[in-house]
């Protein structure tokens, strides 16, 4: 078993040693993204689980683990780590946990500690808990990449924010059923053998696009739904009660916004910062970084869908940024911030005015811009059809579904009354 070494604050440090012999442990949240992401870790000499299960336990490891004020994805996310450390499946002196941080107001930046809080609870404080960010927050010696991953990690958000939006637009459509799947299948291996090389992006962006728009389609006129919401609730089917397949069982299309969009306000918000309170000039220049870099990638992705007429094309991240700007300003960074209300605005000038927006009751922030901008926006866009629903333990899915059910109804009746 690896030596323990913990750093001045006594902080568990997850070791060169631990990095060679324990298996870490992820949550799931975005599937085809995070598939990537695990093998770029396994690359680099990792080895990496993501976290699959759906079972009710997971919520019952949850509630047991954390306050029942804390918020839902919180909830989740620290329950299928401790379901998971539980099964019996992974040896106990070799294992760790790696969570995401952004190190922003939400709740979201404090898992980590609450994650080492459950664990401490359980008398496993011997258990590694790693935090993956670009910040700087947490650093420990045994997890470190190469600069080539750094690179590939951006591939990764690229070419995943293409496969799902090419394969949202695709699957209502397509004859034989399982085509769109299927080619996601194939592109991710094609990608991974690769090693997500940025050398060729454009080109392979357009050929992704190019075998989407191949699959055969009767595009029939189908209700249009975008999903919007608090980050982990909008793309984890765990934390949405799968949204997405239940709207494809109503004969649905499915829109959600790409993960693009989100790093990209990461960015913008210090840059916000700096210029309304002269503050952090060394993180608005690493900002102002991140935010150039992922907008010239999205700007590239944007291309290769417009080469292809049958698809939709998404908005960039500045004509959202104006038009939540008519609405809420720039200043609203907590949780989703802004960004919320710019999806909502964007999907409906794309013509999809059905939208479900998704809130971990409690989530304050989310809250503010998305369920209380909704009469806001209403008034301005008549037709706009738009649902909050609230995903927490005591939510029963019947009344979530119900609720959900009952926009698609006002939705048909739209749709066969052009």
């Amino acid at each position: 078993m690896a030596e323990l070494i913990y750093d001045e604050t006594g902080r568990l440090l997850f070791t060169e040693e631990m990095r060679r012999e324990y298996t870490i442990l992820m949550p799931m949240m975005l599937p085809v993204h995070l598939t990537f992401l695990a093998q770029i870790l396994r690359e680099q000499g990792f080895r990496v689980e993501l976290l699959t299960s759906t079972n009710r336990e997971i919520v019952d490891q949850g509630l047991q683990s954390v306050h029942n004020d804390t918020c839902y994805p919180a909830l989740l996310v620290i329950g299928q780590m401790m379901d998971a450390l539980e099964s019996g499946k992974y040896d106990m002196g070799r294992v760790a946990l790696l969570m995401t941080q952004t190190g922003g107001g939400c709740r979201a930046s404090n898992y980590i500690h609450l994650i080492r809080k459950a664990l401490k609870k359980r008398g496993w404080e011997h258990i590694p808990v790693i935090s993956f960010n670009l910040a700087g927050m947490e650093k420990n010696p045994g997890f470190k990449f190469a600069p080539k991953a750094y690179v590939e990690l951006i591939g990764v958000i690229v070419y995943a924010d293409l496969l799902m939006n090419l394969a949202n637009q695709c699957r209502p459509y397509e004859i034989n059923k399982g085509d769109s799947d299927a080619l996601v299948e194939e592109w991710m291996r094609r990608l991974l053998k690769r090693r997500m090389s940025l050398r060729h992006l454009s080109k392979t962006l357009a050929s992704i696009a190019a075998d989407f728009a191949a699959i055969p389609a009767q595009r029939a006129p189908k209700v249009t739904v975008g999903i919007v919401g608090e980050i982990y609730i909008k793309y984890a089917a765990l934390g949405n009660n799968n949204l997405e397949q239940l709207l494809a069982d109503e004969g649905c299309e499915a829109v959600v916004p790409g993960l693009l969009d989100f790093l990209i306000f990461m960015g913008d918000h210090h840059l916000v910062d700096t210029r309304r309170y002269h503050i952090k000039y060394k993180k608005a220049l690493a900002s102002a970084a991140i935010k150039l870099v992922f907008s010239f990638f999205q700007k590239r992705l944007i291309r290769a869908v417009k080469t292809q007429e049958c698809f939709r094309v998404p908005a960039d991240f500045a004509t959202i940024k104006r038009l939540a700007g008519e609405y809420v300003s720039d200043g609203n960074k907590m949780g989703e911030g802004w960004l919320l209300t710019g999806e909502m605005l964007e999907l409906i000038h794309a013509g999809i005015g059905n939208i479900i927006c998704t809130q971990p009751f409690g989530c304050l922030p989310n809250h503010i811009v998305g369920k209380g901008m909704i009469r806001a926006i209403r008034e301005d866009h008549k037709d706009a059809n738009i649902v909050a629903i609230d995903y927490d333990p005591g939510a029963t899915r019947t009344n979530q579904e119900n609720r959900i059910k009952l926009m698609l109804s006002v939705a048909r009746e739209r749709l066969e009354g052009r």
